[in-house]
């Protein structure tokens, strides 16, 4: 047996016992992706991210993402909390003066890292997305997806914003709702999703529930997100979900070309709030670059003996 160093991070959050908690399984060199996906079954949280050396000498690590099913090729809060955790891990504060750019590997491509953090606060991670959002074909009615989601046909879409699917590299269906009651009353039938969830290849969308109403004003919306086929009944903060919503986002508000900035709250049903930070270059009523980040604290680490 081989023991390899674990820590748990709670990402999206600047605060213990809050966000997503996150598994980091460092020296995972030797692991095949059955013994990962075991291991992140034993974890059970929503992603556990395996760490090896990079197969580029600049980049920073590789890492493979996994939820308690399946493996991921990119995710937000595992991206969020593995930058983090190096950053901290390798003495890169001391060396950088609390600033410093890493490189992830991840099954999508090389994902650019910023870290940075003062003394005394919680250090704030923001990464490029490796690919913009693109629309999903979607044919399910609102009806349908309504009722998939335990919520009545009135309680889906605002203003001029109506479900969509869109991915940056994992597939999801953006339901707008009407407000805070009825975000708070979904849950998803998994049963009735896997009938009506567009897949990219073997990958089923997950869904992702918001509304404009918020409980954080700071916040610009308000997010659950459901992937129960996956085993994952609620996710407390989803960063890729976020980054697929930008393609809602552009679609239906339409921001004007320059910076567009944005705060979503997601946990706050299940007593795990957290924010994730949306940021959207505009030029010419397109998508230029995006970025997401959020904060995150170490909670406890440990030996594996695998």
């Amino acid at each position: 047996m081989t023991p390899r160093r674990y820590q748990i991070y709670d990402v999206f959050t600047d605060r213990a016992l809050a966000g997503n908690p996150l598994a980091i399984v460092h020296d995972a060199e030797g692991l095949s992706a059955e013994a990962m996906q075991a291991i992140a079954a034993e974890f059970n949280l929503s992603e556990t991210v395996f760490v090896a050396p990079p197969s580029h000498p600049v980049h920073t690590a590789a890492i493979r993402i996994f939820t308690p099913r399946s493996e991921l090729p990119f995710a937000g809060h595992p991206t969020v909390g593995t930058a983090i955790a190096l950053f901290e891990r390798d003495g890169m504060q001391e060396r950088t003066g609390g600033t410093a750019i890493l490189v992830l590997e991840e099954k999508v491509g090389p994902v650019r890292c910023a870290v940075t953090r003062t003394d005394g606060a919680t250090a704030f991670a923001e990464f490029d997305l490796p690919r913009l959002p693109e629309p999903v074909a979607l044919s399910a009615e609102p009806e349908l997806i309504a009722a998939a989601l335990g919520l009545d046909p009135d309680d889906i879409g605002f203003e001029n914003h109506r479900p969509a699917a869109w991915s940056a590299g994992v597939p999801f269906v953006a339901v707008p709702v009407s407000g805070l009651d009825a975000a708070a009353r979904a849950s998803m039938d998994a049963h009735a999703w896997l009938d009506i969830a567009p897949r990219i290849g073997s990958t089923i969308a997950y869904a992702y529930v918001y509304c404009r109403e918020t409980v954080d004003h700071a916040c610009g919306f308000h997010a659950r997100m459901f992937a129960t086929h996956d085993g994952i009944p609620e996710d407390p903060a989803t960063g890729a979900a976020a980054a697929a919503f930008a393609g809602q986002i552009m679609q239906h508000d339409e921001p004007l070309d320059g910076d567009y900035r944005v705060w979503i709250e997601q946990g706050v049903e299940i007593g795990r709030p957290s924010a994730i930070r949306l940021e959207i270059d505009v030029a010419q009523g397109q998508i230029g670059a995006a970025r997401i980040g959020g904060h995150a604290i170490r909670m406890a680490e440990g030996t594996l003996s695998v």
